[in-house]
């Protein structure tokens, strides 16, 4: 459901991606890898994360250690136990809200937004991690890939978290730092969208989708919520969107 105005659409829920949207989750990843680097006595932590990117398993699988630990040939039941447990520990350790994002959750509210998260992380995970952050008591509705049993760029966890907050598709903005697996599925099924530019890591992303908005910081949300100027402030990505597109290692 394709549209083709937003200027008169009555916005009354914000939905939000989770990593790297909220947080930097790439950077607590990066320190987790470390981490187990460290204690396995070894010195490449941007090898072990690349075996994370590799598509073999699921990006935050356990099994990516063990095939890290196997190929340098220091792989062990307990110690790799102990190097699982590090990365949860200190991934977590090393997540922060980014700038403006407690700031920005907590106005929204008071103007009477209902807010929510759709996430490919687990339920635990997604939890764990808004707990740390202190977002967790400030969403509404919390959806999770395992609670549909379908993963982003699927319409159909949209459609969920639509179906919990009781509203249509044009009553939400969207808010996500992925242009394919966030922006493209939410303005496909009618949702008015907002590239989070700020946390964007998918350099090998199409980058031929549009999104209806462009954030720079979370907080340039609030300008563009007057219904008014809208379609004035309308504008391509291309041109407006400052990248901070750190990349992931070669």
């Amino acid at each position: 459901m394709m549209r083709d105005s937003i200027g008169n659409m009555e916005i009354k829920s914000i939905l939000f991606d989770m990593d790297n949207t909220l947080f930097d989750f790439i950077e607590a990843k990066y320190a987790a890898c470390e981490a187990i680097v460290e204690h396995l006595g070894l010195k490449d932590s941007r090898e072990l994360f690349k075996y994370f990117l590799r598509g073999v398993y699921n990006f935050e699988a356990w099994e990516n250690i063990m095939d890290y630990m196997k190929d340098r040939g220091v792989y062990s039941e307990q110690v790799y136990l102990e190097c699982c447990d590090l990365y949860e520990r200190k991934k977590l350790e090393a997540i922060d809200p980014y700038p403006n994002v407690l700031e920005t959750l907590h106005q929204l509210k008071k103007m009477g937004f209902s807010l929510g998260v759709v996430t490919d992380a687990h339920i635990d995970h997604a939890r764990s991690r808004l707990m740390k952050t202190r977002l967790f008591d400030l969403f509404d509705v919390l959806v999770t890939a395992d609670m549909t049993g379908t993963k982003k760029p699927s319409p159909e966890i949209f459609f969920k978290t639509l179906e919990k907050l009781q509203i249509t598709p044009d009553q939400a903005l969207y808010i996500g730092d992925s242009l394919r697996r966030d922006i493209e599925p939410a303005r496909k099924i009618g949702m008015v969208t907002a590239y989070a530019a700020y946390g964007d890591r998918n350099v090998k992303e199409d980058r031929s989708c549009q999104a209806d908005y462009c954030l720079n910081d979370i907080s340039d949300v609030f300008k563009f919520l007057d219904s008014k100027n809208a379609q004035s402030n309308q504008h391509s990505i291309s041109e407006k969107c400052i990248y901070r597109m750190t990349s992931f290692p070669a």
